[in-house]
C-alpha cells in the first residue's frame, strides 16, 4: 500500500487481485468504516459481493452516523458531521455510491451542488449574555506565547508526546483565548486530552484555521447523516449482493501468532443469545471495528434524563477488542481508551419544536429563516458563559425527510455535562429533556417568565448520554491504538476511529473511511494508491494565511531581516499577498 501526492491514479481501475473470486470477507461492523471496507472490496478489489458479510450487532446501519425517530414523539440524532473538501478517501467512496436524492447523479454530486449552490456559514459563531453575539468573536485573542506554543506543538515529535495531555503541552494564555473556544467546541477537545491528537488537529486542519470565526470552509449534508450519507452506501451494497447480517455480536477473532504470522483463524460471536461462529480461511480475510464512540449510547425523553451506562459486557465491541488484544501486544492496548468514561463522555440532546415560537427565536439570533431550506446556523454556534459550555446547532431543514413543514430540529451538546447549568442548577446528565431545553431557552434571551412554558410546551427534547463519545482523544502513546494492519498480519486488519494511520485525526468520517481503504488495499496489495492526507501543514501558502489568521490580520512591521527577505522576493509577494507585512 502506498500513497499518492497526485490524481494519477484517482480514476485508475486496479487489476483484480489473483484468486479473487474465491475468498471471502467477514467485517466486524456495520458502521462507516466497515460499510466502506466492503465498498472497496467490491469496487476496487472486485470481490463477489455475495462473499462479503457484514456483522453488525444493532439493527441499524452506519454506526455513529445516525437519524431516527418521528414527527410525533421526536426525532433522534446522537451528533452531526463537519466535513470539508479535502477528505480525500470519503469523496472516493462517494464519487461511486448513486445519489438517493438527485437522479443520475452520485452522493458526491448532490453533495458538491448543494454546498456550492449554499455555501456554509455561521452568522454568530458565539454568543453570551442571554442571546447576545460574542462581542469579540471576530478575533481569535492569542498572545504572542500562544501563537508560539502552537507552533511549537505543531513541530514536536509524536514520540515525544506520549501520555500527554493538551493541558501539559499549552498553557493558560492559550485557554483563554477565543481560537480555544472555537476549536474546541468545533471538535469536543476537553483539556485532559491527548496532546498527540491536538497536535495531529493543528497540523491536519491548518487550512481550517481560516474558517474559526465563522465556518465558512465546513460543508454539510441536505439531511441527516444517517439519510444522506449511511442510507447511500447500504442500499449500494446491499443492491450489489453484500450480506448484512443484524443482531450478531462478534465477541472474538482467533488469532494464530506462531510462526512469526498473525493469521485470524475463527469468530465467536452471540446471535439471539446463543454462541456461535465460523471458521476462517488462510485466504479469506477479517476487518474489525475496534472501539466505538457510541457504544452504550443511551437515551432519556423530555420527562427523563438519559442514563449513564459504561457497562463493559461479553458482546460489547470494548469486550471483542480487549479478547483480541489479550492475544498479541500488537493488537492495541484498549483500556487506554474505554477505561475512564468519566473523561470521555458528554450528553447532546434533539430538539423538535411543537409550535413556532422557538423557530422564530432561532430566526431572532442568527437573523436566518430556518425554514428557508438553506444553511442556518453553518455549525456550532458556543455559548461562552454557559457553565455545560452547550453548543447548538440548527442544520438545513427539514434535517428529516420525513419532518413536516413548520417544525424544526435543533442539536445541543454541553462538553461538561457534570456541573450545574446557569438556569437549571443542576448537571446536564442529570436533566430531563425538558431541562436541557430550559437551559438553553434561557442562554437564547428568552424571558424568565417564558421559560417553562415554552420548554414545557413548545417542544420535544431527547437527551443521549454517549460515554465513550471522545474515547479516541484519551491520551495515548505509541501501541495504543494497533496499525490498520499488525506487523506480519496475513488477514486482519483494523478499521476506524481507533486503528492507527499516520497523520490523519480521528473524529471524523474521513478517518473511518481511510482506515477502510488502507487495509483493503494493504491485505489485497490493490495496485492504486491511497489518496494522502491533504499536506496543508507543508504548504507554505496555507501556513502565511493561518499566520496571519492567529495574528488577526495585526501586519509585521518590514524591518530587518524581514524587510530584507521581502524586497523584491517572491517571499514579500506571498507575505504581502496574505497579509502578514
Amino acid at each position: 500500500m502506498r500513497y499518492a501526492h497526485s490524481n494519477f491514479e484517482s480514476f485508475v481501475q486496479p487489476e483484480k487481485p489473483t484468486g479473487i473470486e474465491t475468498r471471502s470477507a467477514w467485517i466486524v461492523g456495520g458502521g462507516l468504516a466497515g460499510m466502506a471496507a466492503a465498498a472497496f472490496l467490491v469496487r476496487d478489489a472486485r470481490m463477489p459481493p455475495s462473499r462479503i458479510t457484514i456483522l453488525e450487532a444493532s439493527e441499524a446501519d452506519g454506526g455513529a452516523l445516525d437519524g431516527a425517530g418521528n414527527a410525533r414523539t421526536g426525532w433522534l440524532i446522537r451528533g452531526g458531521r463537519e466535513m470539508e473538501e479535502q477528505f480525500q478517501c470519503l469523496w472516493d467512496l462517494y464519487r461511486s455510491i448513486p445519489s438517493l436524492e438527485v437522479p443520475d447523479a452520485s452522493v458526491l454530486d448532490e453533495f458538491y451542488r448543494l454546498n456550492r449552490a449554499d455555501p456554509s456559514s455561521s452568522p454568530v459563531r458565539a454568543m453570551c449574555g442571554h442571546g447576545q453575539p460574542l462581542p469579540d468573536r471576530d478575533s481569535l485573542k492569542l498572545t504572542g506565547k500562544a501563537r508560539r506554543e502552537i507552533i511549537s506543538l505543531i513541530l514536536t515529535d509524536e514520540e515525544k508526546l506520549g501520555g500527554r495531555t493538551i493541558s501539559d503541552v499549552l498553557s493558560e494564555d492559550f485557554m483563554r483565548s477565543n481560537f480555544w473556544l472555537f476549536w474546541r467546541s468545533m471538535f469536543a477537545f476537553e483539556t485532559w486530552h491527548s496532546a498527540i491528537e491536538m497536535k495531529r488537529y493543528l497540523a491536519r486542519f491548518v487550512h481550517q484555521i481560516l474558517g474559526l470565526k465563522d465556518l465558512h470552509t465546513l460543508k454539510f449534508t441536505r439531511f441527516n447523516q444517517q439519510e444522506s450519507l449511511s442510507r447511500p452506501l447500504a442500499t449500494w451494497l446491499a443492491e450489489k449482493g453484500v450480506v448484512f447480517r443484524h443482531g450478531v455480536r462478534v465477541t472474538n477473532v482467533r488469532v494464530d501468532t506462531s510462526g512469526g504470522t498473525k493469521v485470524a483463524t475463527r469468530l465467536d460471536w452471540l446471535e439471539d443469545a446463543k454462541a456461535g461462529g465460523v471458521d476462517i480461511g488462510r485466504g479469506d480475510l477479517v476487518f474489525v471495528t475496534n472501539g466505538s464512540m457510541v457504544e452504550n449510547s443511551r437515551w432519556g425523553d423530555h420527562h427523563t434524563p438519559a442514563p449513564v451506562d459504561a457497562t463493559i459486557a461479553e458482546g460489547s465491541i470494548w469486550q471483542l477488542w480487549r479478547n483480541i488484544a489479550d492475544q498479541d501486544p500488537a493488537f492495541g492496548r484498549p483500556d487506554v481508551f474505554c477505561g475512564d468514561t468519566t473523561k470521555s463522555r458528554w450528553e447532546s440532546a434533539t430538539v423538535t419544536t411543537l409550535d413556532a415560537r422557538i423557530p422564530a427565536l432561532v430566526h431572532k439570533v442568527t437573523g436566518r429563516d430556518p425554514f428557508s431550506g438553506r444553511t442556518v446556523t453553518g455549525g456550532p454556534i458556543t455559548i461562552q458563559d454557559s457553565a455545560w459550555l452547550m453548543s447548538w446547532v440548527v442544520s438545513r431543514q427539514p434535517h428529516f425527510k420525513g419532518q413536516p413543514k413548520g417544525q424544526m430540529v435543533a442539536w445541543l451538546y454541553g462538553l461538561f455535562s457534570d456541573v450545574p447549568g446557569n438556569y437549571v442548577k443542576k448537571p446536564m446528565q442529570d436533566c430531563t429533556g425538558e431541562e436541557i431545553t430550559r437551559e438553553w431557552l434561557f442562554h437564547m434571551g428568552v424571558p424568565a417568565d417564558q421559560i417553562d412554558d415554552m420548554a414545557a410546551t413548545g417542544a420535544v427534547t431527547h437527551p443521549c448520554m454517549m460515554p465513550f463519545i471522545t474515547a479516541q482523544f484519551m491520551p495515548r502513546a505509541v501501541g495504543d491504538r494497533p496499525k490498520v494492519v499488525p506487523d506480519c498480519s496475513v488477514n486482519l486488519a483494523f478499521l476506524g476511529q481507533f486503528a492507527e494511520t499516520p497523520r490523519d485525526t480521528v473524529f471524523t468520517t474521513e478517518y473511518s473511511v481511510r482506515t477502510a481503504m488502507e487495509a483493503v488495499y494493504t491485505l489485497l496489495d490493490i495496485d492504486r494508491a491511497v489518496p494522502e492526507v491533504f499536506g496543508s501543514v507543508y504548504d507554505i501558502r496555507m501556513l502565511l494565511q493561518a499566520a496571519a489568521e492567529l495574528r488577526d490580520g495585526r501586519k509585521v512591521p518590514a524591518s530587518g531581516v524581514v524587510r530584507h527577505l521581502s524586497t523584491g522576493t517572491e517571499i514579500g509577494d506571498l507575505l504581502e499577498r496574505y497579509g502578514l507585512i
